[in-house]
């Protein structure tokens, strides 16, 4: 009996050695995000995490070992978040860092990243400092660019015979990068264009009563829209309400994302030309079988631009740490050059040029069906025509 309870014990000793080894064998990658603060948004990205990670490591993880995301919230703060990102890295065995919606804070992130020599991977912040005026050599962008998708809509405003536009958008990085973007493409493809009037509401503190007076006053042919969140949909109601849209096309950056466009339910707006993600026309092709990958993995839920984020988060960690061969910093640097994956949105590349990804970009025109307001007529729009010259580029680049 002694020597039976002895084996037991060896056995049961070595089993959590095992299981210890294992666990710290993993690849661990620290992931910061507005978890509590942004939860509507993040939640969906997290769950894409998720997926992506579950398929990598039961088809063996990556270089023979397990991947792992460490999940932090930062509650929104730059601060927190570049506090979050040292712990990451020091005591938390973190090889690379990742996340981030807010661009504020994705810019916080990405210049201690450059100061420190830590690999960021910024997954959904839209500001395209990220990548040019504030580039640094540590520093990836997975999300379509902000300049690509206002280029996008700048192309389809420019087909009409609007010559006055307003335009309103959160005043700080991403709503000031998205309106230079929009006026910069649209000046260039119809030089006649004027803008009579920019409103910059705070974030999620919109007036949209003043907002939409100060538009209406303003006497448009056409507005450009970058409000997102809650403050779009106070914009929606009090702009339909006081008529505002009424024989005037919309044009809005990522308002046909199912984040934003959803809330809305039958208020949602008709005719506004916008980015977003269209999931439910999806019929067939690796766009379909993410879809039904992600609503059998969690049922009763339907996937965001956040969750197909996610998920590609995980895809372009994976292949680079399989084309690197390593988990080393420098060997994580060089492969990340010209990294090319497939993706359930097509092949996606990071340009050695500027860091930034190929993802594209879907556009359409929003419309309400059963109740609910979604995008038709829509198209996948390849981002490269739409990119500014390699030239201005690297004009815009920092020098090294």
């Amino acid at each position: 009996m002694k020597s039976l309870k002895t084996w037991t014990a060896a056995a049961v000793a070595l089993l959590s050695a095992s299981t210890a080894a294992l666990a710290a064998d993993a690849i661990t990658i620290g992931e910061i995000n507005h978890y509590k603060r942004m939860a509507a948004f993040a939640e969906p990205y997290k769950k894409g995490i998720e997926l992506a990670l579950k398929e990598v490591n039961a088809a063996g993880g990556v270089l023979g070992r397990p991947l792992e995301f460490i999940f932090r919230d930062d509650d929104g703060k730059p601060g927190d978040a570049v506090k979050i990102a040292e712990e990451l890295m020091t005591r938390d065995g973190a090889v690379m860092l990742t996340g981030t919606i807010l661009s504020n804070v994705g810019l916080a992130i990405s210049s201690y990243a450059g100061e420190k020599g830590y690999i960021y991977l910024a997954s959904e912040p839209l500001a395209d400092d990220l990548v040019w005026k504030s580039g640094n050599p540590y520093t990836f962008r997975l999300r379509t660019s902000t300049y690509v998708q206002a280029a996008i809509l700048a192309e389809q405003a420019a087909k009409t015979d609007a010559i006055r536009y307003a335009t309103i958008a959160p005043n700080y990085a991403y709503g000031t990068a998205a309106v230079a973007a929009f006026k910069e493409s649209l000046t260039r493809l119809k030089p006649e264009v004027e803008f009579v009037t920019e409103q910059w509401p705070a974030l999620f503190k919109i007036d949209a009563g003043a907002e939409v007076q100060a538009l209406e006053a303003s006497k448009p042919d056409a507005i450009y829209n970058v409000t997102f969140g809650t403050d779009l949909q106070k914009f929606v109601r009090e702009g339909t309400t006081r008529g505002l849209f009424e024989g005037r096309t919309v044009y809005g950056l990522l308002t046909g994302e199912p984040e934003y466009l959803e809330p809305l339910g039958a208020e949602a707006p008709e005719g506004w030309i916008v980015t977003g993600y269209p999931w439910y026309g999806f019929t067939s092709g690796p766009e379909k079988v993410f879809v039904d990958s992600y609503m059998a993995a969690f049922p009763g839920e339907t996937p965001k631009i956040g969750s197909i984020v996610g998920y590609m988060t995980v895809q372009s960690i994976a292949a680079l740490i399989e084309k690197a061969g390593s988990t080393e910093t420098p060997a994580l640097l060089e492969a990340f050059k010209d990294l090319t994956l497939d993706t359930p949105m097509g092949e996606v590349t990071y340009r050695a040029l500027d860091h930034q990804s190929t993802m594209g970009a879907y556009l359409g025109v929003t419309a309400v069906q059963d109740g609910q307001g979604v995008m038709v007529d829509w198209s996948f729009k390849d981002p490269t025509p739409y990119m500014p010259s390699e030239d201005e580029i690297r004009a815009m680049r920092p020098a090294k």
